[in-house]
């Protein structure tokens, strides 16, 4: 009995999935770029200073948090490797604490700049003739305002108790209800959404102005379902670590850890491109910012 059950476990002993640490820094240096280029273009062009893209603003920053967090660990690791510092070092400890922070930050905030984003591309298919009204521009101050200090104290308060089990209760939670509820809000957009721009659209001057906002509804689709398939690992790696932590086969799962951070990784990656490649104002934007920066023409266009 106990030899067989050693077997098992012997069968299924999983050895742990390194990443090199170049892998690790390149799609963080790839990342950051991409994010920090999106920021800058909609601060230049006046044409994208709109609720959506002050929401899709505040998601690319929030990736910028998560590129700058995995930067600075992997120059840690780096140093660590070369025996410049130590692991469990107070200091060292503290900045892994800060770079942790930073990274749920960024989940929760990707979080609800998603929802945001749903939220508003509600307003414009269902309530368009007075979207102007709802979504002011002082509004979405405010949206943003409370998004980021409700980031910042749950990336806090999650990092310091986070091997309590309420907490990655409350993590997993949060992750699981905010995707259910973002799903439902979608559905309910393009179950009634075909018959309900139809008639706006059928008022002088609507037809294209609705025809953007089915364009945008689809394309925060299209963000949604990728920020599921990369984040979606790691939280099931939570899971399993509350469940099973000691079972063998779980452990096989949880030998991919860095795989999984590699996803959240690229899910920073993959949304500049999403945005440019479905807005075409934010894709000149940037077209025009690499090669004709300084141009008379440029410069009458921001």
């Amino acid at each position: 009995m106990n030899n067989s059950t050693g077997a098992n476990v012997n069968e299924t002993d999983c050895k742990e999935v390194k990443i090199p640490n170049e892998i690790f820094f390149a799609i963080t240096m790839v990342s950051l770029t991409e994010n920090l280029l999106v920021v800058v273009a909609v601060i230049k062009n006046k044409n994208l200073h709109s609720p959506m893209y002050c929401f899709i603003c505040s998601l690319a920053l929030f990736n910028v948090l998560s590129s700058v967090s995995k930067a600075l660990e992997n120059t840690m690791l780096v140093f660590t490797d070369a025996g410049r510092l130590d692991s469990r070092g107070k200091i060292e400890t503290k900045t892994d604490d800060v770079m942790d922070t930073l990274l749920c930050m960024s989940f929760t905030g990707s979080i609800f700049s998603l929802s945001a984003i749903a939220v508003d591309r509600y307003i414009t298919i269902f309530h368009a003739l007075r979207y102007h009204n709802i979504m002011t521009m002082k509004r979405v101050a405010v949206i943003l305002g409370s998004i980021w200090t409700f980031c910042a104290g749950s990336g806090v308060v999650m990092i310091i108790f986070f091997r309590a089990t309420v907490i990655m209760t409350c993590f997993i939670a949060l992750f699981l209800v905010s995707l259910v509820l973002i799903l439902i809000l979608y559905v309910h957009i393009f179950q009634l959404a075909r018959t309900h721009v139809w008639k706006i659209a059928s008022l002088p001057g609507n037809r294209a102005r609705q025809k953007n906002n089915m364009k945008g509804a689809i394309t925060l689709t299209i963000l949604f379902g990728v920020f599921i398939i990369c984040w979606s690992p790691f939280f099931f790696h939570l899971l399993i670590l509350m469940v099973c932590p000691l079972n063998p086969y779980c452990e096989c799962y949880r030998s991919l850890f860095q795989v999984h951070v590699i996803l959240l990784m690229c899910n920073a990656v993959i949304d500049p491109v999403i945005y440019a490649f479905r807005s075409a104002e934010l894709r000149n934007t940037l077209r025009k910012m690499f090669f004709c920066s300084g141009t008379r023409v440029c410069g009458g266009y921001f």
